[in-house]
């Protein structure tokens, strides 16, 4: 009897010890704050420090890669993190010159989780996941740029897309996206924003915003709408310079800030302001919408009633650096007094916590202003139930991440965007002359040929771009000529090029132009020297090239004599392979323009194509 009474006790505490340890995991589900929760946070607040509550309201860099406990970047960051009681952290990747250094979802999980385990509070982690948690980590879901989901005009897609990314974000540990994009792109010149941005209609972009943060929140993922109170009318990257939307009042309720406002109906957790001067709202010149109470406190707080987390943009952007060049500091003070919560990404971190630290001990910031932001911080981690539980559970990453359902729809996103604005009949579909051949390693391949001949436009060929559409290209004509250029080299290869096109009955010129902060001359037009040789590529080619837009749109507007002209409004992979599947005809071509190409093609311009050849098969009649 007694033994029986012992065995099932024994059974009992290993059960228990068993769920104990499962709870010390999160949980990611629809996200709630809880009465308990709510008292977590009160009563946290109440302990803590002045110098802990100006740690909680500032987010720093964490750079994902594998980091042995004695690396100086990792026992930097903990320090940082413990010495000025950091509240947050912004996950991104290093990069090296062009390449962005992409980490894996494993590497980025241990040293999230390692950070949570040395910090006195649970952190908020939070990423720029624009284009999913692909944008940062390999082997993830990969989704195209928002214009693709633009182009496609489902809403159900976006919703589709929040939820995968909140997925996938919450299982290595990120609670927080920066998405999604609110801004309305209406300048076609907008070398920042372009296809970031879902499109140029605010209805729309209203709808694909609302119908991302619903996807977001079921996947249990804080969102963020971006760049208040909108960066699309601007042609000037902020990262760079002051950009300033330069319309009135009346232009910005009727286009910019519709978006914003239906963010914030659907429950929208947090606001990003961005450093651009809004004269109709505020005439001070040196007022970026980050320092200015008008709009962050008067406009976003009060007129539109948004009660969650303000954050500002990144603090290091050349935007707002230069008004504060003398005392760096003070930027951080400034946007906190004009009503942001959050400041993000400080240029000079320790400068910045101590500009606050004596501001806020001078009572030029209130106690009471800074326990309200605090507060909303403290509260939005117990939201997420951080309080009880902080840390991943790594063994369920491999069944959360690229589940094969989740990459067909990242690839059929990409499919369904992709939009036909011209097409003169000489080109389209492709013949492919079947599969690659098949051979042992380090065999020879298949001599070039020239009856077919692809020219990949690029920033730079040492990146990715053009990788996976060559792979893909060939796949269906193995012996295509197939050349890669950017603006160092198209002088030098012009005559190479030209003699291909030349000798060439099909020309495909699929050109790479995406927005990418902080580039000298930033800009989304072609560079001068490859948008010579693409010029000179159409004079030679005639009725017979094709032109595909891997990003910007508006590329056509410089060319006009280009007689067929496909859009995929993104450079991912997935859009890469969209594009030659639609070279070829195996898939359905029925994506439109969610934005209007200047003397080319309205808004909703689309020539939709039925399949005409079966994938990898013979051609079938032309529709």
């Amino acid at each position: 009897m007694y033994r029986k009474l012992g065995f099932l006790l024994s059974v009992f505490l290993l059960t228990t010890t068993i769920a104990s340890a499962k709870e010390k995991y999160q949980r990611p589900g629809p996200i709630h704050l809880t009465p308990a929760g709510e008292k977590w946070a009160e009563k946290t607040l109440h302990k803590l420090t002045l110098e802990e509550k100006v740690g909680q309201v500032f987010m720093i860099w964490c750079r994902a890669s594998f980091l042995n406990v004695e690396n100086p970047e990792y026992l930097q960051l903990v320090e940082d993190m413990q010495k000025y009681h950091v509240g947050s952290f912004a996950m991104t990747v290093h990069v090296d010159g062009p390449y962005l250094r992409r980490s894996e979802p494993y590497e980025a999980a241990d040293l999230l989780n390692r950070l949570q385990k040395d910090s006195k509070l649970p952190l908020l982690f939070a990423a720029d996941f624009e284009r999913g948690v692909s944008m940062r980590l390999m082997g993830t879901t990969v989704f195209p740029h928002a214009m693709a989901f633009g182009g496609d005009g489902k809403a159900d897609d976006a919703e589709t897309f929040g939820r995968i990314s909140a997925e996938e974000a919450r299982s290595i540990g990120i609670h927080w996206n920066f998405f999604p994009d609110a801004d309305v792109n209406s300048n076609p010149t907008n070398p920042i924003i372009n296809t970031r941005s879902f499109g140029e209609d605010p209805k729309q972009v209203a709808e694909l915003v609302t119908a991302y943060i619903k996807g977001a929140h079921e996947g249990g993922m804080l969102t963020t709408v971006k760049h208040f109170p909108g960066h699309g009318d601007t042609a000037t990257d902020s990262h760079l310079g002051v950009a300033s939307v330069n319309v009135d009042r009346a232009h910005l309720e009727s286009i910019e800030l519709p978006p914003f406002r239906q963010a914030i109906a659907a429950g929208v957790d947090s606001v990003m302001v961005a450093h651009v001067t809004v004269p109709a709202l505020d005439s001070d010149p040196n007022h970026v919408a980050t320092i200015s109470p008008v709009i962050v406190s008067d406009l976003l707080e009060q007129q539109l009633g948004f009660k969650g987390i303000v954050v500002t943009d990144a603090l290091d952007m050349a935007a707002l650096t230069h008004l504060f060049a003398s005392n760096i500091g003070r930027a951080a003070v400034e946007a906190f007094k004009a009503g942001n919560d959050l400041l993000l990404i400080p240029a000079d971190f320790p400068a910045s916590y101590n500009a606050m630290l004596q501001a806020a001990q001078s009572g030029e910031i209130s106690r009471e202003r800074l326990d309200r932001s605090v507060l909303k911080i403290l509260k939005t981690k117990a939201s997420l139930g951080l309080q009880d539980a902080r840390l991943v559970d790594m063994s369920a990453i491999a069944k959360v991440v690229a589940k094969p359902s989740n990459l067909a729809f990242g690839q059929q996103v990409a499919d369904d965007a992709v939009t036909l604005v011209r097409d003169n009949g000489k080109v389209l579909p492709l013949k492919s002359k079947g599969t690659a051949k098949g051979g042992l390693p380090y065999t020879t391949q298949e001599a070039t040929g020239n009856q077919v001949v692809a020219v990949l436009f690029s920033d730079d060929v040492r990146t990715d771009s053009g990788h996976a559409f060559a792979r893909e290209f060939r796949a269906r004509i193995p012996d295509a000529h197939i050349i890669y250029v950017d603006p160092r080299i198209a002088a030098g290869m012009s005559d190479e090029v030209l003699k291909a096109v030349d000798e060439a009955q099909s020309v495909v010129a699929a050109v790479y132009v995406v927005p990418s902060g902080g580039k000298i001359d930033n800009s989304v037009a072609m560079a001068d020297a490859t948008g010579v040789l693409l010029q000179q590529l159409l004079n030679h080619a005639g009725e017979k090239a094709a032109v595909i837009a891997m990003g910007n749109p508006y590329l056509a507007a410089d060319f006009p004599q280009i007689g067929t002209y496909m859009c995929t409004f993104s450079n991912a992979t997935v859009s890469e392979t969209a594009a030659v599947k639609a070279l070829f005809g195996e898939i359905m071509i029925h994506g439109h323009l969610p934005v209007s190409i200047p003397n080319v093609a309205a808004r909703g311009t689309g020539i939709e194509r039925p399949v005409q050849v079966a994938s990898g098969g013979t051609q079938h009649a032309q529709d």
